[in-house]
């Protein structure tokens, strides 16, 4: 097994078994763990206090007892949320964060029957507004408060700024790497890929940062081979199960860029590294930096213009817009952005994700079609 080889199995294993990597962090540093909800928590509160953030994105879990707190049109990710949390799954988390962009979002908070405590704030959906960035640093440090109540520690200003920096060095580690990828297809296919990123969830950072690091080097070592298969960039909330990624593979499409919100959105807008205290520094990322995302409001729609150069900068063939069931902030955009792919000549195809799906047999057929008018 090459050095690549060895890297990508053992961050597939962290991917896999969330359970396994938590109780590893625990029993190396003594520390457990505080579950992260989507889609932007800021880990590196939790960080600073020597936990372990872990990423409550759900899996392929049968929903039973969920359908007594969530609607039926709540989006797959909380209702599988949901499920694993009355099954017991999340017990062993010192606490669980949520923040509000969406209405399921907004119930979890308030449903949630765990033996863990959990924390909810909000993320300001319109940050052109003044002030948004001040509403945002007290939501924070409303969340730091209730955590060091919590865990009984006070969590200082210089180890958040620490955190800081960590997690910038890992976003910048995985834009790389997201590149790189992307000139190896042969060797990093989609499931591969999305394993790598999602390890990321249930590692420490630092850790995971170095691990990529070791990754990319030994991808750049490798000679660049021409690929004879189409290349895609993939857009939504997640593209998940692996079923559905190894239908890509089938029909041998490489992802050469995304804009997911459980994969690229996570590292695209750093923190500022000055420009005010902490907290507000922390705030800054998204009422400042971030784009692109169904979740911000942005009435010039900036995410159609940016899909384009994304297609023009990696060569592309089309996008596929991976449609979460129920998820409206998504459903509003892509109208937008298909009537801009027209417009400028761009192939796209859109497959609704449900993490409880356990048949690909038409995404397949319609990802087969779509190659073929390549």
């Amino acid at each position: 097994m090459s050095k690549i080889d060895t890297i990508i199995s053992e961050l597939q294993a962290v991917a896999s078994n969330p359970r396994k990597a938590m109780n590893d962090f625990k029993a190396e540093t003594g520390k457990g763990a505080i579950g992260v909800a989507p889609v932007y928590v800021p880990e590196e509160i939790v960080y600073a206090t020597g936990r372990l953030p872990i990423g409550l994105w759900g899996g392929q879990t049968e929903i039973s007892k969920a359908r007594a707190y969530l609607p039926a049109f709540a989006c797959s990710i909380m209702q599988s949320v949901m499920e694993l949390e009355c099954n017991g799954t999340y017990n062993d988390l010192e606490a669980v964060i949520f923040t509000a962009p969406c209405d399921t979002l907004k119930c979890m908070g308030q449903k949630w029957k765990g033996t863990c405590p959990c924390i909810q704030f909000v993320h300001p959906q319109n940050v052109i507004v003044e002030g948004s960035t001040k509403f945002l640093a007290t939501e924070y440090a409303i969340v730091k408060e209730k955590l060091e109540a919590i865990i009984g520690e006070k969590i200082t200003d210089e180890a958040i700024d620490s955190a800081i920096a960590v997690y910038n060095e890992h976003r910048a580690t995985m834009r790389e790497f997201c590149k790189v990828a992307a000139d190896y297809p042969q060797i990093v296919d989609p499931i591969k890929r999305h394993a790598v990123i999602k390890a990321g969830f249930f590692m420490d950072k630092a850790k995971h940062t170095a691990c990529v690091k070791e990754l990319i080097a030994e991808l750049k070592a490798m000679p660049v081979e021409a690929w004879d298969g189409k290349k895609v960039i993939i857009s939504g909330i997640m593209a998940e199960p692996n079923e559905l990624l190894q239908v890509l593979i089938d029909n041998k499409v490489a992802i050469v860029a995304d804009d997911l919100a459980q994969e690229s959105r996570q590292f695209r807008a750093d923190v500022p590294t000055e420009g005010g205290d902490v907290l507000s520094r922390l705030a800054m990322q998204w009422t400042k930096n971030m784009y692109g995302c169904s979740l911000l409001t942005d009435r010039a729609k900036g995410r159609t213009q940016m899909l384009v150069d994304m297609v023009n900068e990696t060569g592309a063939d089309a996008v596929i817009f991976a449609q979460m069931k129920f998820c409206e902030p998504e459903e509003f955009d892509y109208p937008i952005c298909l009537e801009k792919f027209n417009e400028v000549g761009i192939k796209s195809l859109k497959i609704e994700i449900e993490q409880q799906a356990n048949s690909f047999e038409q995404a397949a057929t319609r990802i087969q079609a779509l190659v073929e008018t390549l």
